[in-house]
């Protein structure tokens, strides 16, 4: 008996679409790890920037394992191995937060987006502040806020303007379907 009809079609993973994530995984350490700039108790960075612009482009489900993976190597290759696994973890839900509204809860996608990198945001901002109590105090934690919301708000907007050109020129239908 043929069940073709009553089993859905898995998709495959193919080389072309690894090598999109990875090379996503590889934009987001460089935009991590290389722009870094002081602010505050420490410094920011523009990796946030390419983890919003990866989403859209890749998906919610190969880019959070791109920006987890970039994220982390960064912390790995610059000497912060004590947040690896904080930031592999927080990065991933914040990819997937934002993919859920942008790909399953909003009709319209690029408002789902915007709510979704925003909500997806603010539990970046939280998931640091609450892994800074647990590993250092309450008064790290919280003088480091400002430098967090600065970097995920400049994230955020940086990735919207070139997601709203690469929308207008059509890249953003191009580069989705060249990843799948």
């Amino acid at each position: 008996m043929n069940n073709n009809h009553t089993v859905k079609e898995k998709k495959k993973i193919t080389v072309k679409s690894i090598c999109f994530t990875a090379v996503m995984a590889a934009l987001i350490f460089v935009f991590t790890f290389t722009f870094k700039i002081p602010l505050g108790n420490g410094y920011t960075h523009l990796g946030d920037a390419i983890i919003f612009l990866s989403i859209p482009l890749l998906g919610s489900k190969k880019s959070c394992f791109a920006a987890g993976i970039g994220a982390a190597l960064a912390d790995v290759i610059g000497g912060y191995t004590i947040w690896v696994p904080p930031t592999f973890c927080i990065k991933l839900l914040l990819v997937l937060i934002c993919g859920i509204f942008a790909e399953k809860l909003m009709k319209n996608k690029f408002f789902g987006y915007i709510i979704g990198a925003v909500l997806g945001g603010v539990f970046q901002i939280a998931a640091y502040t609450l892994v800074k109590i647990v590993l250092f105090d309450k008064a790290y934690a919280f003088s480091s806020l400002p430098t967090l919301a600065i970097q995920t708000a400049v994230g955020i907007a940086v990735a919207l303007v070139f997601i709203a050109m690469f929308n207008k020129t059509n890249v953003t239908a191009k580069l989705r379907k060249m990843a799948e």
